[in-house]
């Protein structure tokens, strides 16, 4: 019975050291928390952190209202294109009608039609709106677009040789990209033809 108490003792006295240590390490970590130059420490880099975080959403906010004030009629701008595509639509349809064909009628149809293309391009120019150079310049993917390839041994390969529709930029930004034909070296075989027929110019000479 002694033995019994003895252990129910020591067990106790065990459990409150425990107790105590527990205790002890808690008002440690209490005093550590509470610690004045760690609590300054932990409040400038939360301000420091804050205020990183204002700074960035202001800068995107002031980029969102650049972006609005110069690109604001972006969309409106690409719409607009269509008007200038159906203007040389339609002259290529009147210059195919047959009854229309060198008539003065057509004339007339002809210079109202360039007329309102001149003041469309100039009411474009005046928003920053630009035509894309095209012919006799090299293909840049970053605003050409090759619809084909020709074979012309007069020019680069990679020269723009014709242009199928009018590209556009808008500031530093991409309207539309121009469609463009662009040259190629020619093959063997039509290599070989245009030598035969410079031979066969040469020997009727």
């Amino acid at each position: 019975m002694e033995k019994k108490n003895i252990n129910i003792d020591e067990e106790n006295k065990s459990n409150n050291e425990n107790k105590d240590l527990a205790e002890e390490a808690i008002k440690e970590d209490d005093k550590k928390e509470l610690a004045p130059e760690d609590k300054i420490k932990e409040l400038e880099d939360k301000l420091t952190r804050t205020f990183a975080e204002m700074e960035n959403q202001r800068r995107r906010y002031e980029k969102e209202k650049e972006d609005a004030f110069e690109y604001g009629g972006f969309a409106f701008a690409k719409e607009a294109l269509n008007l200038l595509d159906n203007l040389d639509r339609s002259k290529i349809s009147l210059e195919n009608d047959e009854k229309l064909k060198k008539s003065e009628t057509l004339e007339k149809i002809f210079e109202h039609l360039n007329i309102i293309k001149k003041d469309m391009v100039s009411i474009f120019k005046k928003n920053s709106i630009e035509q894309i150079e095209t012919v006799n310049k090299k293909l840049d993917p970053n605003y050409h677009q090759a619809m084909m390839e020709v074979e012309d041994n007069a020019k680069e390969p990679g020269t723009i040789v014709q242009e199928i529709q009018t590209g556009f930029m808008m500031k530093d930004r991409l309207l539309r990209p121009a469609l463009v034909v662009v040259s190629k070296k020619p093959t063997n075989s039509e290599k070989k033809d245009e030598i035969d027929k410079n031979d066969k110019k040469k020997e009727k000479n």
